[in-house]
């Protein structure tokens, strides 16, 4: 990937407020977000193979982050996903790949697709997570998501989800 575009990654999420104690971080949150959306790009799939692709990518993340204390431990990376504003992470994510996808043209095509995410249920909830997707088929990439009601028809939330810009 380049590197450019990297930076620009590090510098759309340098925007988000930062909630932690300065005094008790060591790893700055752009640096942080970054690491870990390379890695999930990569195919990482949990907070330990996010900081193992990171240490294992060390010299390449150092060309364009500092990473003055290396790559943060998976605890870190699981308790700054716990308290992370995902409306605000949604935000910034997608101003950085607004910049480095083509726009959506006319003669796109966007899927629209709903479905009921297996094992997202739990004992005080009984009914499944229904997501509906937004998906620009020409470049490969989803453009929004979003939860619907249990009992709301899908086609209420594709409004939300696939025109909802930033």
């Amino acid at each position: 990937m380049d590197i450019g575009k990297l930076a620009d990654m590090v510098e759309v999420f340098e925007g988000l407020e930062d909630w932690r104690n300065a005094q008790q971080t060591r790893h700055r949150l752009s640096e942080l977000l970054t690491v870990a959306v390379c890695a999930v790009l990569s195919g990482a799939d949990d907070f330990e193979e996010i900081s193992q692709w990171g240490c294992a990518k060390l010299p390449w993340l150092r060309g364009f982050l500092q990473l003055d204390y290396g790559v943060a431990s998976p605890d870190t990376f699981e308790r700054v996903f716990a308290l992370l504003d995902p409306k605000q992470f949604e935000q910034a994510f997608r101003i950085w790949v607004g910049g480095i996808i083509p726009a959506v043209g006319k003669d796109q095509v966007i899927a629209i697709d709903g479905k009921s995410s297996r094992r997202t249920t739990s004992k005080a909830a009984a009914a499944p997570l229904h997501l509906v997707s937004a998906f620009a088929a020409k470049v490969g990439v989803v453009l929004g998501q979003t939860a619907t009601a249990e009992k709301s028809n899908k086609i209420t939330a594709i409004p939300e989800c696939a025109f909802r810009r930033t």
